[in-house]
C-alpha cells in the first residue's frame, strides 16, 4: 500500500506547462485572431461594396427612367383648336446631351435638356416651360446621377420616309434625316470607399432604346 509520503512525492513530481510551451499557445491563439478577424474585415468590406454597386444600380435604372419618360414625349403637339403651342424643332440632338421639346398644355412648351458635366461627372436635367406669349422660365439643373462615367445617344433613322427605322447614326450624321427612335447608354461607377476596392467596384452601364412615336406619326 502507498504511504502518505509516496503519494505526496508522485503529486509534486507531475509536470505543469513549461514557458515556452505557454508562449506557443499565446502564439497560435493570436494567429487563429487574427486570421478571423481579417476573415471579418474582409467579408464586411465585400458586403459594403456588394451595397454600393446594388445601389448604384438602381440609381442609374431610376435615372433612366426619368430620361425615358421625357423622350417618350419628344415632339409631342396637341392637335385641339385651342392649343396656341406648336412645335417646330422638336429634338436637339448631340452625342453627349439632348434637349426635347414638347407641349405640356394648351399655352406651355417644355424644353428638357440631358447632359454630363465633365467636371463634376454628374448627370443632369433642366426644365425651361415657354408661354404662348414668348415669356420662359428656366428651372434650376437637376442632379440625377453621380459618378457618371459615359452619358451617349445614338439616334435611329428613317432615311426612306417610310416611318420605320433605317440605321442608327450619331449626331453628326443625322444630316436632316428623320429621327425615329433613341438609343442611350449611361454609365457610372460605384463610389468607392478604398483604392484596393477598385477592382470589385466595376462600372456599371445600363443601355436601352425609345421609339418617338410622336415624331413616327410627323
Amino acid at each position: 500500500m502507498e504511504t502518505s509520503d509516496m503519494k505526496q512525492r508522485k503529486i509534486f513530481n507531475r509536470k505543469g506547462l513549461t514557458i515556452i510551451e505557454l508562449l506557443v499557445g499565446l502564439v497560435i491563439f493570436s494567429i487563429i485572431i487574427a486570421a478571423t478577424y481579417r476573415l471579418f474585415i474582409t467579408q464586411s468590406r465585400a458586403y459594403t461594396v456588394q451595397d454600393q454597386v446594388v445601389e448604384t444600380q438602381q440609381s442609374i435604372r431610376s435615372a433612366m427612367e426619368i430620361l425615358l419618360r421625357d423622350l417618350r414625349m419628344t415632339g409631342f403637339d396637341n392637335d385641339s383648336l385651342n392649343s396656341k403651342i406648336t412645335i417646330p424643332i422638336p429634338l436637339i440632338a448631340g452625342i453627349n446631351d439632348v434637349t426635347i421639346n414638347y407641349e405640356f398644355d394648351d399655352t406651355t412648351q417644355y424644353s428638357v435638356r440631358y447632359w454630363r458635366d465633365g467636371a463634376t461627372q454628374t448627370l443632369n436635367r433642366q426644365l425651361t416651360s415657354t408661354k404662348d406669349d414668348g415669356t420662359s422660365v428656366v428651372s434650376p439643373a437637376d442632379l440625377l446621377l453621380e459618378n457618371v462615367e459615359e452619358l451617349q445617344f445614338n439616334y435611329g433613322v428613317d432615311t426612306n420616309e417610310d416611318k420605320a427605322l433605317d440605321s442608327w447614326v450619331d449626331a453628326g450624321t443625322i444630316n436632316g434625316a428623320r429621327v425615329v427612335a433613341i438609343r442611350v447608354r449611361l454609365t457610372a461607377r460605384p463610389e468607392q470607399a478604398a483604392p484596393e476596392d477598385q477592382k470589385m467596384m466595376s462600372p456599371r452601364t445600363l443601355e436601352t432604346a425609345v421609339t418617338l412615336r410622336n415624331l413616327c406619326l410627323r
